[in-house]
């Protein structure tokens, strides 16, 4: 598939770049950003899927969540796909905020009129992983996904309906006792001010 890219900015050592592209699973042009750590000029990285939430785009977590810094030191490609497909001429796609344009769910569609074009579950978990290992300094046995909101659910979808091929835990209480100290820190920070 062929890559044409949209922009480039340097970024905390590393360059911040938006692509476009032929969607096979979607049948439309779609957008992508792929941020790339300074450690990738020299080898392959562990890839990070970010999916964004309800009428987001591809340049929101990239223009507005201050990760590049964080990326950048610990040597992480992070991938950020719009969060549906746009312009399919749908009756319908662009009526409301929360079905549609923007809103994807990162589902296969599997009704009429959707299902030719909304099938982001399978272009997220197949054809831009694909896009990516055969074009990006990436390990694709080192993939992890994480989202906010609607992309929250879909990184847990992903997840769950593909044991072994995100990184990172499980959802046991091992996982749980990892963390809580860092939840229940967050939470105290509001509660106690």
């Amino acid at each position: 598939m062929a890559l044409k890219q949209i922009s480039s900015n340097k970024c905390f050592g590393g360059l911040q770049k938006v692509f476009e592209h032929d969607s096979v699973e979607l049948n439309c042009k779609m957008k992508f950003a792929v941020y790339l750590p300074p450690k990738a000029e020299t080898g392959k990285c562990p890839a990070l899927y970010w999916l964004s939430g309800l009428t987001c785009t591809e340049q929101n977590f990239i223009s507005k969540s201050g990760y590049h810094q964080s990326a950048s030191e610990h040597g992480l490609v992070v991938i950020a796909p719009d969060t549906s497909p746009r312009g399919c001429n749908i009756k319908g796609e662009d009526e409301s905020w929360d079905f549609g344009t923007g809103a994807g769910f990162y589902v296969d569609a599997t009704e009429d009129p959707w299902k030719t074009n909304y099938r982001m579950y399978s272009y997220v978990t197949e054809e831009l992983p694909q896009l990516i290992n055969a074009n990006f300094p990436v390990d694709p046995q080192r993939m992890s996904i994480f989202g906010h909101s609607m992309g929250g659910h879909g990184a847990l979808i992903c997840a769950l309906k593909n044991p072994g091929k995100y990184k990172g835990y499980d959802h046991s209480y091992y996982f749980i006792a990892t963390f809580i100290t860092d939840h229940i820190r967050h939470h105290a920070k509001y509660l106690n001010a």
